[in-house]
């Protein structure tokens, strides 16, 4: 079976107390789970992945950034998730901080989390054990991952390329 392959990006936004901005689903994928803004590249215009995340950040909490205010933390691909499509994903660490949250989206809420209150949050199963794991770890440096997802739910990660980054 072939599977549709889906381009995205996703925003690590923070406030000036390092919480990290989410947003609770109201939409699929990953409906009722909370995890960094974003959304899907628009591929039939061509369009970059540091000009979608600009444009998420704008239509998302109103937020214009420029290129040089993103850092390109990680890049992730996922074969066959949920065994719906295949994914490839750039998170973004957006370096303004927030002053304010966000209001409610047709996306969803947003709330500010500590880093160690995501343990309690509702989130997808590779968001949890493998890509929340390696933002914190590569964060202010880089890593690209791929993950195999199989249908009996295990999932295979390699680390394909990293350096650390700097201390926040």
């Amino acid at each position: 079976m072939t599977l549709p392959y889906k381009i995205s990006t996703l925003l690590y936004c923070f406030n000036r107390h390092d919480e990290i901005l989410l947003l609770e689903r109201v939409k699929e994928p990953n409906q009722g789970c909370w995890s960094p803004c974003g959304g899907k590249l628009r591929t039939e215009i061509g369009e970059s992945p540091h000009a979608c995340a600009r444009r998420e950040a704008w239509e998302e909490i109103g937020l214009r950034i420029e290129v040089r205010e993103l850092h390109l933390t990680g890049i992730v691909s996922e074969h066959g998730y949920e065994g719906k499509a295949h994914w490839l994903m750039f998170l973004f660490e957006v370096l303004p901080k927030l002053e304010a949250l966000p209001p409610p989206h047709r996306e969803g809420r947003f709330g500010f989390f500590q880093s160690d209150a995501l343990q309690y949050l509702k989130m997808p199963k590779t968001d949890r054990e493998w890509i929340w794991p390696l933002f914190w770890k590569y964060r202010g440096g880089f890593f690209a991952a791929h993950c195999h997802c199989h249908d009996d739910e295990r999932h295979e990660w390699i680390i394909e390329e990293s350096f650390p980054g700097r201390i926040h």
